[in-house]
């Protein structure tokens, strides 16, 4: 969930022979605590758990806030004592947003129990957001800017608590609130980010990882333009090597160019039916716009094989699919919605203020993403107040950990997880040659997940994973191709 947040929005050693880490002689277990609760996402009975945390744990005493907690108990009564902790990307997704995870986690939840947290300022955490008002399609982005400034002076508090170093904190106060001992941790996307800095800190509470969509510690994931070109160039290679998309998109390369010369302008005005109400739309499509919704498509496989089909009818003129494909990356429900103002608060803190002018420039050279959409992020930094959090040579982790990667991913792409492994004693590495951000749910997945907790310090064979195949194009109006 990385990249596109804000404009789319807004426009030492632990290891399996170790002891484990005593949980605390008063907690109940997890079957006794909280309320049986229905969420959103899952049809079933789940627990539903609060949990208090210092607000800002550099103050003793001071103000605490409350973190939601799902827990999907193990099937199995005979339960292991390592649960599997799930953390959401984002930053800015919540635990309860993701539960619709939780059929890929069936193998592991037959002898583990499964653990969401709502990261403090996401979902029932006390989420930070701005509301999206009606009409904001046509709202220009410096007034959707100043919408989200007005906002953020709304919610009237300090941001600086809420960075990936609380949040790593937090899972250690829900791990021992909950009586575990040694954890196993889930992260896809930022919550790879989050796992590998709780690992960091608190080594003998770690059991194993499992991370989907790594992020490489130094990565500064808003400056994604060298891995968003190479996943839309790919596509555009893959389409002419297939006969049937070649045919129906010969001049793929040469109409993106020229759609993505035309938005350069900032001055292509839409004259449309809503594709939501069919009522008469002016839509102002800007560059940032036009390349925020490529780099959102994306990130997956199936929606990606849409994209020459939207390319090619925009170059025409017929630019209603491609808006339509866009509602979908700016239409958020009010209870799943990502947290626009924690996202904000955790990036301006620990990325922005390593955006050095070069990077800037290298982003947009020869990519589609542009340096006016970086400068608009770091513009709205200001409004957040949050410090720039020191950037820390990281240290090894020594628990075993499986990474899992798409080769066509445009955020964390396989070389984001290479650079990763560089500071991990025992890491496996495997890359699913059709898959884009996200593989966990993927044919074998679920299967070699629970494989390697059951096993972590045996090798895990992905082979399976090379039959997952990749998704048909769309040709026409009719949909994708049989």
């Amino acid at each position: 969930m990385w990249g596109d947040l804000v404009i789319n929005r807004i426009c030492i050693a632990a290891s399996l022979g170790l002891a484990l880490a005593a949980p605390p002689s008063d907690a109940a277990p997890v079957s006794e605590q909280g309320k049986s609760c229905h969420l959103s996402g899952s049809e079933e009975t789940l627990r539903c758990i609060s949990v208090p945390v210092p607000l800002d744990y550099g103050k003793a005493g001071g103000e605490q806030l409350k973190l939601h907690v799902t827990v999907a108990p193990a099937f199995r009564e005979s339960a292991r004592p390592d649960p599997l902790f799930v953390l959401a990307g984002g930053p800015g997704q919540a635990g309860s947003d993701v539960l619709p995870l939780l059929p890929a986690l069936r193998k592991v939840r037959a002898t583990r129990d499964i653990v969401f947290i709502d990261q403090r300022g996401t979902g029932l955490s006390g989420k930070l957001d701005c509301e999206t008002k009606p009409g904001y399609e046509a709202l220009t982005e410096a007034e959707l800017d100043s919408e989200a400034r007005l906002c953020i002076a709304k919610i009237g508090k300090s941001f600086a608590p809420y960075g990936t170093d609380s949040a790593a904190r937090d899972i250690e106060q829900v791990r021992r609130a909950l009586g575990y001992g040694q954890i196993n941790l889930w992260g896809g996307s930022y919550g790879t980010r989050l796992a590998q800095h709780y690992a960091r800190a608190f080594p003998s509470s770690v059991r194993s990882m499992i991370l989907d969509g790594v992020a490489a510690p130094d990565q500064i994931v808003p400056a994604g333009g060298r891995d968003a070109q190479a996943a839309l160039d790919t596509l555009f290679d893959q389409c002419r090597a297939e006969p049937a998309c070649n045919k129906a998109f010969p001049a793929l390369r040469a109409e993106f160019a020229a759609l993505a010369e035309r938005v350069a302008t900032d001055k292509l005005v839409l004259e449309l039916s809503d594709p939501r109400t069919a009522a008469p739309l002016r839509l102002a499509m800007t560059r940032e716009r036009f390349q925020s919704t490529v780099h959102n498509i994306l990130y997956s496989p199936l929606d990606s094989r849409r994209l020459p089909f939207l390319i090619h009818s925009a170059y025409l003129g017929r630019w209603a699919p491609f808006v339509a494909r866009r509602n979908v990356a700016s239409d958020f429900s009010a209870d799943g919605a990502v947290a626009i103002v924690l996202h904000l608060a955790v990036v301006c803190a620990e990325d922005v203020p390593r955006l050095t002018p070069e990077l800037v420039a290298e982003n947009a050279r020869q990519t589609f993403m542009s340096a006016p959409a970086l400068a608009r992020l770091a513009g709205l930094c200001p409004a957040v107040k949050v410090p720039a959090a020191p950037y820390r040579a990281p240290a090894t982790i020594a628990a075993p950990i499986l990474m899992l990667s798409g080769a066509l991913d445009p955020v964390t792409p396989p070389r984001r997880a290479e650079a990763a492994g560089r500071h991990m004693a025992r890491a496996q590495h495997l890359v699913v040659a059709n898959a884009g951000h996200g593989v966990s749910h993927l044919g074998c997945g679920p299967r070699l997940m629970r494989e390697f907790l059951d096993q972590p310090q045996g090798k895990v064979d992905g082979a399976c994973l090379k039959e997952i195949p990749a998704p048909s194009f769309q040709l026409n109006s009719a949909g994708p191709q049989p």
